[in-house]
């Protein structure tokens, strides 16, 4: 008696069960239905923004391309009829290798030591308590405030002194110390659980090994988000680097391309060249970290 009775509830249950999951369904069939026409605008919305912001690129590329006269006419040539390939000689015809190894070494250097140096500082903040914390957090939110055409005066006159100007040294070092970097760092920090630093603190690993192992593992999402950031703009700080050089070998291909501007005429063909040789680092680099920059920037929506 007592197993028919088992037996009839759990074929009850399984009815109920039955009966929910056709409400659930013809409820998704019934939302599908009412918002397709909003996932439509949305497509729609998504497709005309990427064309728009990616015509400018297809502009660069296309124009590297094109005769002086082609790349000024009006109405434009939309796609060049007859490329040519001058632009990209005269281009190379200057020294575009030493200006490209002096971006990407720079780019790279500061990529590398402000993800190194944000991540233990941002740790240290979150994590550890010793006086003068708030303090020095406070400081770093002001510093984030200050343009760097405001701290660009003293910082040359520092680099001078120290004779670091028109060196890779006076281009790399005072950017690694980035407030933003550390207060990105320290938000992300704060997400780590306090029982796993206990417990590897009670396994008896050191606090160098509780950083490599646990922490920075798990700071792996902030670090590719940082790494695309840094990269990006020491790539493009070109006002920094136009006064912080003095000799032809040092420059960047940024500030290499401008100086073939002339001052009363520009090769429109030969700039759009350096344009396009100058974007291929930051794509490639973007491509590389493309899955860390993507969590990192969604984890921090998340957790706000």
């Amino acid at each position: 008696m007592k197993s028919q009775t088992e037996y009839r509830g759990h074929e009850e249950v399984n009815q109920t069960d039955l009966k929910t999951r056709k409400q659930l369904v013809r409820a998704i069939k019934k939302s599908k239905f009412v918002f397709r026409p909003f996932r439509i605008i949305s497509i729609l919305i998504l497709t005309l923004s990427a064309i728009f912001f990616i015509f400018p690129f297809y502009w660069i590329v296309t124009g590297a391309f094109k005769a002086q006269v082609v790349a000024t006419t009006i109405p434009p040539e939309w796609f060049p009829l007859q490329p040519v390939l001058d632009n990209w000689i005269t281009l190379f015809n200057n020294p575009v290798w030493r200006w490209t190894f002096n971006s990407f070494f720079i780019s790279f250097s500061e990529m590398v030591a402000v993800c190194f140096v944000s991540a233990t500082a941002g740790f240290v903040l979150a994590k550890k308590v010793f006086p003068g914390r708030k303090l020095i957090f406070t400081i770093l939110i002001a510093a984030m405030a200050l343009p760097k055409q405001v701290i660009l005066v003293p910082l040359f006159t520092m680099l001078a002194d120290f004779g670091w100007v028109d060196t890779y040294k006076g281009l790399i070092l005072p950017a690694i110390g980035w407030p933003f970097g550390i207060f990105l760092m320290k938000q992300f920090s704060q997400t780590i659980p306090n029982e796993l630093l206990e417990a590897a603190k009670m396994d008896g690993a050191s606090q160098i090994r509780t950083f490599i192992s646990i922490v920075l593992p798990m700071l792996k999402p902030a670090i590719g988000a940082l790494a695309i950031f840094t990269f990006m703009l020491s790539w493009n700080d070109y006002f920094s680097q136009l006064v912080i050089t003095r000799s032809t070998d040092m420059m960047t291909l940024p500030l290499g391309v401008a100086t073939m501007q002339g001052e009363y005429k520009t090769d429109y063909g030969v700039m759009m060249a350096g344009a396009t040789l100058a974007s291929i680092p930051m794509i490639t680099i973007f491509l590389l970290f493309q899955k860390s920059f993507t969590q990192g920037i969604t984890l921090g929506a998340v957790k706000g």
